[in-house]
């Protein structure tokens, strides 16, 4: 089926899923071969299909199956991949010049990236910004700006948080497996806190409402380690590789509102969330949360590159002169891509895009979860869906049925990914410019997914209902 293209995102990729080949192809296993004699064993592969060239919503490898991309990148490409304005910009860059090191010699393109982002972040007051290049290094950097404001060493991060693989990011994540696994020690001064999880916290006979979560992870806080002494707490308005959980509305409030009594640093780590991925610009807009600091990457720049932390002008520039940057952080390259994808962002509608999004998918995850009793909860906002997996009738994750479901997605054609803490939640991130017939054409290959993955089940399990067409 051919789709169309929105503007913002116009690729020379044809717009259409097509198979030729097994998945994966021939090439492709050629080159797999390749990569497991050349690359190190710890880099894995969700999808073993290596690209030829991308744009839109499809994606095609080098036997030339064009797959339709449900993951951009693990929500790096929501402008599109390749898409023209941004690379037209990149190659206008390199043109001119590749780097200098912003440190050495600076380039408007890094002072236009922050002017950028202290325009588009949440908030009333003077702000500044500082570069670099991944989620990890943005996050490590808010918590030694918030240390150097506060004059306190510790953080408050949640279970289920995931920010990012150096060794303090590490330990402000949850997950053990596969991203602290036998990396230890970690950093000191990291606590761990409750996290609203209102499928899990409803099954647990707790209550489920965002100030009572709030409640009990800031008695762990007073109890465990005294306001007093904390610089900043890290939190995702939406944890990405946690499972896509979406805390009850009041959580996030009842956080900050603490945080501001107590002169600690709220840091919102939007890396995941940001840049109109949930129908918003920035996930924390809303409940109308203003963070004190905000981490950016991902979105930002259309693939290449790059990450931020922006925040109030008085926390931003308590660390000395010299105390932040790094060689390659805003590199001019990533700065010109940077600046494209913000303006197709904004000139596009891209927020709103994600909400159609939305509006087109959940409907067909709410009818695939009315006739799987194994499929626990749809969650999510704009175009950062999920769904999680349990055993039939019951609670317990059930990892192997997501990858089941994954796999059947991978066979029809579909990038598609999971995350969560228990390996068991299906994730859906598609690039916001993808078209509306090919979005509902990835979503019907979904449901026939779920549906080939059912029939491998005890007899118990309800034969699917007919599904209502989606809008």
């Amino acid at each position: 089926m051919t789709s169309t293209v929105t503007p913002a995102g116009a690729s020379a990729v044809p717009q259409e899923r097509r198979l030729v080949t097994a998945i994966p192809g021939p090439r492709s296993q050629e080159l797999l071969a390749r990569r497991n004699a050349a690359v190190a064993q710890g880099v894995s592969i969700t999808l073993p299909v290596f690209v030829a060239a991308a744009g839109g919503g499809i994606v095609v490898d080098v036997d030339g199956n064009h797959l339709i991309d449900l993951g951009a990148g693990i929500a790096v490409t929501n402008v599109g991949n390749a898409n023209p304005a941004v690379a037209s910009a990149v190659a206008a860059q390199a043109a001119a010049f590749t780097h200098t090191c912003f440190m050495v010699t600076p380039y408007e393109g890094y002072v236009a990236v922050c002017e950028a982002l202290n325009r588009l972040m949440p908030g009333d007051f003077e702000k500044r910004s500082a570069l670099f290049n991944s989620g990890a290094e943005a996050v490590e950097n808010a918590v030694k700006i918030a240390r150097a404001h506060t004059k306190r060493q510790a953080v408050v991060v949640f279970d289920h948080g995931y920010h990012g693989r150096t060794n303090l990011t590490m330990a402000l994540t949850a997950k053990n497996m596969p991203y602290k696994h036998s990396f230890g020690p970690f950093a000191p001064e990291v606590y761990r806190l409750p996290m609203s999880y209102p499928y899990r916290d409803a099954a647990e006979g707790l209550d489920p409402s965002g100030p009572a979560a709030a409640a009990r992870a800031l008695s762990v806080l007073d109890k465990q380690v005294g306001a007093q002494n904390v610089a900043a707490l890290v939190i995702e308005p939406i944890q990405g590789e946690g499972g896509f959980i979406e805390p009850a509305p009041g959580f996030l409030g009842a956080l900050a509102e603490y945080c501001t009594a107590n002169g600690i640093v709220f840091v919102a780590d939007e890396i995941q969330t940001g840049f109109g991925r949930t129908g918003n610009l920035f996930a924390c807009e809303s409940e109308g949360i203003v963070p004190d600091l905000v981490t950016t990457a991902k979105g930002i720049a259309g693939g290449m590159p790059l990450a931020g932390v922006t925040g109030r002008a008085e926390i931003m520039d308590a660390a000395h002169a010299g105390g932040l940057g790094g060689t390659y952080g805003g590199n001019p390259v990533a700065c010109a891509a940077a600046l494209a994808a913000i303006e197709t962002i904004e000139t596009g509608d891209l927020p709103g895009k994600a909400r159609r999004i939305d509006e087109l998918v959940r409907p067909t995850l709410d009818a695939i979860a009315e006739r799987h009793d194994w499929v626990g909860n749809v969650r999510g906002r704009g175009a950062m869906l999920a769904v999680e997996l349990v055993e039939p009738g019951t609670t317990t994750p059930a990892p192997q049925l997501a990858g089941a479901v994954n796999k059947a997605c991978h066979q029809r054609g579909l990038v598609t990914l999971s995350c969560g803490t228990y390996g068991n939640v299906l994730r859906f991130l598609p690039p916001l410019v993808i078209g509306e017939d090919l979005l509902r054409e990835a979503f019907a290959l979904v449901s026939d997914a779920f549906d080939e993955v059912a029939k491998t089940l005890p007899a118990a399990e309800a034969a699917p209902k007919p599904q209502p067409d989606v809008d």
